[in-house]
């Protein structure tokens, strides 16, 4: 593990550069830019996501060459797995969002040592909302102290998550009303849930490490809890960095949530 004084190096190191990633992110916001879909998967990408990513991994990858490196827009590099420290980068988390225009995305970095994130930042240029957060150190919002809300019930809670789900025929109980807030970005769910902005979020579809990781930090230093929505815990940095659902909230209204959609299997995504 890092000395105190290099983590706070990284720290300052990972808020510079993606303070600066944010403005390169703010050029291509609301214009005519680029567009096309990954051949593997048909998920959108644009010319955003890859100038973000490449001054990502100029700043942070020039700055700490020993560390390993990991995000959705490189080609993953096995090399990673044997180092005990990696950045994991979604360089615009809610790519389908930035390409329409809509306010609702991140640039997501962590770094992560020994398959936990111990430093997070979520930075939305459009709205000027930069979280953060480092292990044992809290987690802030433009610089204040955030926390989880202290709702328990489901019934009128403000969920995260994407509507249509709730009214799938398969649930053996119909879901309580809540003030669904549909968020194309993963990690801005997550963070509105650890600024209590939202209550909870729950996706029951798998996500990727680039996703969850600075989230992940952010939340629980907030005070909330993030796991699958089995339960199980999230590593990252391993051969697979899938993870099969999400549930995100504070402790009283996780445990709720979790009774109501802990026993549910899904299919593996690995």
């Amino acid at each position: 593990m890092p000395a105190p004084d290099t983590r706070e190096e990284d720290f300052a190191l990972m808020k510079d550069a993606v303070q600066e990633a944010g403005a390169l992110a703010m050029r291509f916001f609301l214009t005519d830019h680029k567009q096309w879909s990954k051949a593997h998967d048909n998920t959108p990408v644009t010319e955003a996501d890859i100038e973000v990513n490449e001054l990502l991994h100029r700043r942070l990858g020039g700055a700490r060459p020993s560390y390993g490196w990991l995000s959705e827009e490189t080609e993953d590099d096995s090399s990673r797995l044997t180092q005990p420290h990696v950045w994991v980068v979604d360089p615009i988390d809610g790519t389908r969002a930035f390409a329409k225009g809509k306010p609702h995305f991140v640039i997501s970095v962590a770094l992560v040592e020994e398959g936990r994130p111990v430093l997070g930042v979520l930075f939305n240029p459009a709205t000027d909302e930069f979280f953060e957060a480092s292990e044992g150190g809290g987690a802030f919002l433009n610089g204040k102290p955030i926390h989880v809300s202290g709702v328990s019930r489901i019934e009128g809670c403000r969920m995260a998550a994407f509507a249509p789900m709730f009214k799938h025929p398969a649930w053996p109980a119909p879901w309580p009303e809540m003030e669904i807030l549909e968020r194309n970005s993963v990690a801005y769910r997550i963070a509105l849930v650890a600024c209590g902005a939202a209550d909870a979020a729950l996706a029951l579809n798998s996500k990727s490490d680039w996703d969850i990781a600075a989230a992940d930090i952010i939340l629980r230093e907030a005070g909330g809890r993030i796991t699958a929505h089995d339960g199980s815990t999230f590593f990252y940095n391993r051969n697979s960095t899938r993870h099969p659902s999400l549930l995100a909230a504070g402790p009283a209204l996780y445990e709720a949530i979790f009774a109501k959609v802990g026993a549910i299997r899904i299919p593996s995504s690995r």
